[in-house]
């Protein structure tokens, strides 16, 4: 089984340039096309109630509602773009949000110049604690000099599975933000996503596959967390601004020679298929 474990869905193309088919280009269908094509079994769907789509959680529940056994809902709860960013009462939000979606998973993306002090904060913590008495998994997009407060975060709440977005974004040569999200290992429910190889390259974003990232970053990973706590990710559809679904694939599954088969299969699915599985009842 294949699982992406990073992509999206929205009604209106949310990016800059303007295009010509923008209610179509990021359409649900559209990724469960690429998915038929390409036998990816499921999708680990990260909401982003983004320019143009700010009731993206429905359009995502909806396709729940329709395709099941297809996708999985990993809601957005007071993510950087809206107005209840890090606001008091998040962990009464995410109560909410988890009941009225039926949530497995919620997404939250923190600002890159955020100092991360809220993860461990009153209200923070709360928010956490939520989401641990829930038993979801929380997928965190953040940036490296943010792991010292997210591994506070793992430290305190070791039942709730934390899901690190696009190899956690240490950038190619950059070795002391590489180190911060090595030493994250240490706590077992961190995982990261094998995901978005162009946003550390130092080369052209298109420069499929990426081989600084792979050889600098996806290696170092690999042998750090091991072939049990990697999840691979498409970053569908925004990763059509550089390759295509396949090459997003393909550059784990192919170009990632030193991962051993075995975890190859784990990497592909088998991971996330067991975090969904070990939620509680």
């Amino acid at each position: 089984m294949i699982i992406d474990s990073h992509c999206h869905a929205w009604e209106r193309w949310p990016y800059q340039p303007p295009v010509p088919d923008y209610y179509s280009r990021s359409a649900i269908d559209q990724l469960l096309f690429e998915m038929d094509v390409n036998g990816v079994d499921k999708a680990f769907l990260v909401c982003a109630g983004i320019d143009h789509n700010p009731a993206n959680n429905d359009y995502i529940a909806a396709a729940v509602r329709h395709h099941p056994d297809r996708i999985i809902q990993c809601a957005d709860v007071d993510c950087s773009w809206s107005e209840t960013y890090h606001l008091p009462g998040a962990a009464e939000r995410l109560r909410q949000a988890a009941e009225r979606w039926h949530l497995p998973a919620f997404t939250h993306y923190v600002k890159g110049d955020d100092d991360g002090s809220w993860y461990t904060g009153e209200e923070g913590m709360a928010f956490f604690a939520a989401a641990a008495e829930l038993g979801l998994i929380a997928s965190i997009a953040c940036r490296p000099q943010h792991h010292t407060a997210i591994n506070q975060v793992a430290a305190a709440f070791p039942s709730m599975p934390i899901l690190i977005h696009h190899l956690g974004h240490p950038g190619v040569g950059q070795v002391d933000n590489l180190l911060l999200v090595l030493e994250s290992a240490q706590y077992p429910n961190i995982h990261i996503k094998v995901s978005g190889f162009y946003y550390s390259t130092v080369g052209p974003f298109w420069d499929f596959p990426h081989r600084d990232t792979i050889d600098a970053i996806v290696r170092p990973l690999y042998e750090t967390y091991g072939g049990a706590r990697l999840c691979w990710g498409s970053d569908y559809p925004v990763c059509r601004h550089n390759i295509t679904y396949r090459q997003a694939l393909e550059a784990f599954r192919t170009h990632c020679d030193f991962v051993a088969e075995e975890d190859k299969v784990r990497i592909l699915g088998e991971n996330l298929a067991g975090l969904l599985l070990s939620r509680p009842a």
